[in-house]
C-alpha cells in the first residue's frame, strides 16, 4: 500500500496547449491545465456539472508526448502524485502552489478517420 499514499488520476480535458520549456540542464518540462467534470442530481432534480480545474506538470519523456500530441480540449487520463511547492512572484509576493506531476499519460480522444 505504501504506493497509493500519494498517488492522483484524473480524465478531463486540457484547457489549453501544454507549455514547454527547457531546463538549464536540457530536462524538457510541460505545464497545462486540465479540466475534470463531475455530475449529479442537484436539489431541484436537474443535472448538474461541477468543473473543477487542476495544474499539471510533466517532466522528460512524458512532457515530450504531451508536446507533440496534446492540444487545447483534448481529452486525457493522467496518473501521478501531488506536489506541494512555494516561490516568490516578481512583486515579492510568497505564493503556493498544488499541482499534478504526471508520471503516466494516456490520450482518451479518437484517432480521425483517414
Amino acid at each position: 500500500m505504501y504506493a497509493l499514499k500519494n498517488k492522483v488520476q484524473l480524465i478531463g480535458n486540457l484547457g489549453k496547449a501544454p507549455e514547454v520549456k527547457n531546463t538549464e540542464n536540457g530536462t524538457k518540462m510541460a505545464r497545462f491545465s486540465m479540466a475534470t467534470n463531475e455530475t449529479y442530481t442537484g436539489r431541484t432534480g436537474r443535472k448538474e456539472t461541477q468543473t473543477t480545474w487542476h495544474n499539471v506538470v510533466a517532466w522528460g519523456k512524458v512532457a515530450e508526448i504531451a508536446e507533440k500530441f496534446l492540444t487545447k480540449g483534448a481529452e486525457v487520463a493522467i496518473e501521478g502524485k501531488l506536489v506541494n511547492r512555494t516561490y516568490t512572484d516578481k512583486d515579492g509576493v510568497k505564493r503556493f502552489v498544488t499541482e499534478v506531476q504526471v508520471n503516466e499519460l494516456l490520450m482518451m480522444d479518437k484517432k480521425p478517420a483517414a
